[in-house]
């Protein structure tokens, strides 16, 4: 299965078509494979094109528009390019009792960006997302893969602080 978007493959994209084969590889051909390989690809390239979802569908010999549908379906994945960090807020009825609307304010007030956003250096961007499971402990948010539990304005800047700290290159 082959695309006539395939064609227009040039040099410039040979690293995302090495990056998609390499992935195909490590989880395999399959379309049982489709998720965890979209799930790597933005975490490598912060970004899933309409390219790279034509690579990923030729390589598993699934449709343009099944590949399309899985990424436009999971809040997590998205066509969006997104920051480095990708903060998740969540909001849903216990969380915005608990004050999400006030953590949220925070975030972009240190920022500078609304929710939905990027920050112009591409490090961080602010997303709303529905239950991650701690409706026990309200608000609730995702820092990357680290989760954090009724948290409160006042916390927020430690929470960048923690994501600038964390290694990963700005």
């Amino acid at each position: 299965m082959s695309s006539p978007l395939l064609a227009t493959v040039s040099i410039e994209n040979a690293d995302l078509v090495a990056m998609v084969d390499a992935l195909v590889t490590r989880h395999g051909a399959t379309r049982g494979a489709l998720l965890p390989i979209l799930q790597d690809l933005l975490a490598e390239r912060g970004e899933i094109s309409t390219l790279a979802m034509q690579l990923v569908a030729d390589r598993l010999g699934a449709s343009p528009a099944e590949v399309q549908g899985v990424v436009t379906f999971y809040s997590f994945l998205g066509e969006a390019a997104r920051g480095r960090h990708v903060i998740r807020l969540c909001r849903t009825l216990s969380c915005m009792m608990a004050g999400t609307r006030d953590v949220a304010a925070a975030f972009e007030a240190e920022l500078g960006i609304p929710f939905g956003a990027t920050t112009p250096d591409g490090v961080f961007t602010l997303e709303w997302t529905n239950c991650i499971g701690m409706c026990c402990a309200p608000p609730a948010l995702l820092a990357d893969a680290e989760a954090f539990s009724s948290v409160s304005p006042a916390q927020v800047g430690e929470v960048i602080g923690a994501l600038r700290a964390s290694g990963v290159q700005e």
